[in-house]
């Protein structure tokens, strides 16, 4: 990125606002927003995204920067009365990140900085507390040592462990000035060990290191990773917030705390946030003490505890949201030193979502934009089966909901290793920290023995939507020895355990779970209008029933038999999408395709399709009773030939030894010999689909015939049978009309014969390229078409999912070549241009021409937003995903309208 002479980078907090994300950070937007509402903020400028962006190209800081910091830095000198680095009475700013959307502990933050050998006393002479600046002092070199000089964090966290080993206390409030001076000692000698330098005296040269090591967190290898979890574009760079320090570990009457408006794991409106008297707001989030209750913080200080409950009200009403706020006491004097739109469990998003339609403060439009569809998919999870046998091993916080069961684990590298063998685990840690996030991703769920909701493992793993139990304080972890102790029972590495997110408890071995209360309700099984209906289906129907009422696109599943037909029905399906109808050939059935494909005479091949047909009629009677009444397509035979034919290595290696008996059966003789007359290297783009109906006479038209037979049934028993044909891997035109004229001809024998007329549709799926790019013509033979996303995209980018998925698709997701695979959301720039244009040529071709998609994008909550954007009419899922489906169909149309109106 270069740099414009003219442009500004940085900005005082008077000058900004909420709106300003993008350019000052969330953290900087929202300092800026509350310093506007006359709240009591710390002050302090930010140093913009754009110059990160201009170091991260070029690797220096913008020319201008330094002068524009300066100016700064003068002017709120002057409004404090104090100077950077002044020897009596110096003044200390905090340096922190703040990127456009929240990324929890995953960016750089330094405090205290302008302390030195002269300052620290000035500072202890101005507080009239020595231990006070010399824990301050302690601090700085810690953590500009561990952020800005690259030196191994735990050396400095042993040296401190030693420390208040020789005093014989437990935590480091105990230590004295004395102490902490000895300590300071040694940090400085770990720095020039591991730094080959010593810690800088001079506090610009901190202030200005501190800036670019933030800058340059932006790209460590945990943000990164965080950034593709959460799908965070890696080009917006981080702001830098530079803020005057108040003081939480002044003494008893000074704190530091972190609350939320409302319950961030439920979403019930209360008092929710934790508070540890003199402490800095690190020791907070980082767990490393555990913290109190926030209303505790009523009878230590009163006075700061009303007037933060008065900025609470008066943040949330000025959101609309739940807020997530973090603020420092020092000596009695109330700090807001951030404020955000909290992250919150899946539950908690709808009930507090409806909670705020029910005040006032929000419309349904907005309440349907305050949840997605991965949220409504964690709700779907199972539960643990509360009358099942267990063994309660303790109990800590629910700090994220679920019921995750694994084997225990007692680090990131073991977590991650043992998850890519298959097995499920639990991360257990005394407390997380951001070098943990690749093992909390990998597990099942994360238990932690100090900590509270707000600690790092806990907003870390609600923003993953991950189970984690925090603060479980009678389980004693040894991670050096990989077990924990609780009561005298050892637990060791790879002993199974379950922790329940939504009530703190630990349960030694395999818990039972039983189905999700928003499963039953899907299934009819419990009525959201009851009196005694759970609050969080009520908050589910409500919501639902609005995405409903307004999205465009129509959700239809992919069902392949009666039962699973009928329960997408219940889940909301308006119809099938896809049915496979290779699927109706597995099992005792194989034998009969096996036949048909091999037959060598008409004779045999007409008594494969004779033994087919009503076995195939029978499938699509129950069907269309079960849809009665809404489409049901049905793709004609697909499947690549392998599938249905003996695999070659077994059946050469049976012959063989027959031979070697001297008993060769003259049957297998002849398979193998038409097997290796058919084998083909790669089936999936050989002799199938389409394909396979031309080249064996008779097989699509036995299959229109069980169709429109079973339909005509239907609809003479008074039903309403709305079969819809679908010609799979067609890449001409020419194909489809061949096949057409001979289904053509079918329905019309069917209906001279049971004198029904059926008016079945006759469609194609677009699942190759040439068939995307030629859509304008094969829509003259065509009524209908259907994206099949899966193979569109193994055509396209020229891989099989199969193969590619476990061998380099890890390394491409991890070097950011990929964000997201290309099989779970749908490549918009590549297969999503081939998805718009062929629509688009359909349409032009056939006004009237209904367009769909069946892959396992139809399911995918940013790929259905995609899909409404280019017209489809529908998406088709696997049932269980129907409901986000119908989630994200609303959320689209809502987010379209409100973009028209804007």
């Amino acid at each position: 990125m270069s740099e414009n002479k003219d442009q500004k980078f940085v900005y005082d907090f008077t000058e900004g606002n909420r709106d300003l994300k993008d350019l000052l950070g969330g953290k900087g937007a929202n300092l800026a927003e509350m310093t506007n509402l006359g709240l009591p903020v710390p002050p302090g400028f930010t140093i913009t995204t754009e110059a990160c962006k201009v170091y991260l190209a070029s690797g220096e800081a913008p020319a201008a920067l330094r002068d524009e910091v300066s100016a700064h830095l003068a002017a709120l000198e002057a409004k404090m009365g104090k100077k950077l680095g002044q020897s009596d009475d110096p003044l200390l700013v905090s340096v922190r990140s703040g990127a456009k959307f929240s990324m929890p502990g995953m960016m750089d933050t330094v405090l205290n900085i302008g302390l030195s050998d002269e300052s620290v006393a000035g500072l202890a002479a101005q507080a009239g507390n020595e231990r006070f600046a010399w824990d301050s002092y302690r601090r700085l070199i810690q953590m500009f040592g561990k952020t800005v000089l690259g030196v191994d964090g735990e050396l400095f966290e042993e040296a401190l462990d030693e420390a208040k080993a020789a005093k014989k206390v437990a935590v480091d409030t105990d230590l004295d000035a004395a102490d902490l001076k000895k300590l300071v000692t040694r940090f400085k000698k770990i720095v020039a060990k591991q730094a080959a330098r010593e810690f800088p005296q001079e506090a610009r040269e901190q202030l200005d290191l501190a800036v670019e090591a933030v800058f340059n967190s932006w790209n460590t290898d945990r943000a990164k990773l965080y950034r593709r979890q959460e799908r965070i574009p890696s080009d917006l760079g981080t702001a830098v917030n530079i803020c005057s320090m108040v003081f939480g570990n002044l003494g008893p009457d000074s704190g530091t705390g972190v609350a939320f408006t409302r319950d961030p794991a439920s979403g019930h409106a209360g008092v929710y946030g934790d508070y540890l008297q003199n402490a800095q707001g690190e020791d907070v989030v980082a767990g490393i003490r555990n913290t109190v209750p926030l209303a505790d913080l009523e009878s230590i200080d009163k006075a700061s505890y009303d007037q933060l409950m008065t900025i609470m009200t008066t943040l949330e009403t000025h959101y609309k949201d739940l807020c997530d706020i973090e603020f420092t006491i020092e000596r009695g004097q109330l700090w807001m030193l951030q404020t955000r739109v909290g992250k919150r469990t899946a539950g908690a998003a709808f009930r507090i979502a409806t909670q705020l339609v029910d005040q006032g403060l929000i419309d349904e439009a907005e309440a349907l934009q305050r949840v997605n569809g991965a949220q409504l998919a964690q709700l779907m999870f199972p539960r643990f089966d509360e009358g099942a046998s267990t063994e309660l091993l303790g109990r800590g916080i629910a700090a994220s909901p679920g019921a995750a069961v694994g084997k225990a684990v007692f680090d990131s590298y073991t977590a991650v290793k043992w998850s890519r063998s298959g097995e499920k685990v639990i991360l257990i840690r005394r407390e997380t920290n951001p070098d943990d996030l690749d093992g909390m991703i990998a597990a099942e769920g994360i238990l932690t023995s100090r900590g509270g909701k707000t600690s790092h493992a806990a907003v870390v793993a609600r923003g993953m939507g991950k189970t984690c139990v925090c603060g479980a304080e009678d389980l004693e972890v040894d991670t050096k020895r990989r077990r924990m102790t609780v009561g005298g029972k050892v637990i060791e590495e790879g002993d199974v355990v379950s922790i329940d997110g939504s009530t703190g408890k630990v349960y030694l071995g395999e818990v039972p779970v039983v189905p999700s209360p928003v499963v039953e309700y899907f299934e009819g099984r419990m009525h959201a209008g009851a009196d005694d209906a759970d609050e969080l289906v009520q908050a589910v129907h409500r919501i639902m029933a609005y995405a409903d009422r307004v999205r465009r696109l129509r959700v239809r599943a992919n069902a392949d038999n009666a039962e699973d037909a009928l329960r997408a029905r219940r889940f909301g399906a308006q119809g099938i999408g896809l049915c496979r109808t290779e699927h109706m050939f597995l099992g005792e059935r194989r034998e009969l395709v096996e036949h048909l494909i091999l037959a060598d005479t008409d004779k045999e091949r007409e008594e494969a399709l004779s033994a087919l047909l009503p076995l195939q009629k029978k499938d699509f009677v129950e069907l269309f009773e079960a849809m009665d009444g809404l489409p049901v397509t049905v793709r004609l035979l697909d499947p690549p030939l392998h599938e249905f034919l003996p695999d070659i290595t077994e059946l050469s290696v049976r012959v063989a030894l027959a031979e070697a008996r001297k008993d060769a059966n003259e049957n297998d003789l002849r398979l193998l010999q038409a097997v290796h007359k058919l084998h083909e290297q790669n089936p999936m783009l050989g002799l199938r689909g389409v394909r396979l109906g031309l080249v064996i006479p008779g097989l699509f038209a036995m299959q229109v015939r069980a169709i429109a037979e079973a339909a005509a049934e239907r609809k003479n028993a008074k039903g309403d049978p709305r079969a819809e044909i679908m010609v799979p891997l067609v890449g001409t035109v020419q194909e489809l009309e061949i096949v057409r004229e001979e289904a053509d001809a079918v329905i019309a024998e069917v209906e001279a014969a049971t004198g029904t007329s059926l008016k079945l549709s006759i469609g194609t799926m677009i699942e190759l390229p040439r068939a995307a790019l030629t859509a304008g013509q094969i829509a003259e033979a065509a009524q209908f078409f259907s994206f099949g996303t899966n193979d569109l995209t193994q055509t396209v980018w020229g891989f099989s999912r199969d193969d590619v998925e476990a061998s380099f698709f890890t390394a491409y997701l991890e070097k950011g070549i990929f964000g997201v695979s290309p099989f779970e959301t749908i490549d918009k720039d590549g297969v999503g241009a081939l998805v718009r244009s062929a629509a688009q040529a359909g349409r032009e071709t056939r006004p009237d021409l209904k367009l769909g998609v069946c892959g396992e994008h139809g399911g995918d909550p940013e790929s259905v937003h995609f899909f409404h954007e280019v017209g489809l009419d529908y998406v088709s899922c696997s049932p269980f995903r129907i409901p986000v489906a119908r989630l994200e169909a609303g959320r689209a149309a809502a987010e379209s309208k409100g973009s028209d109106s804007r």
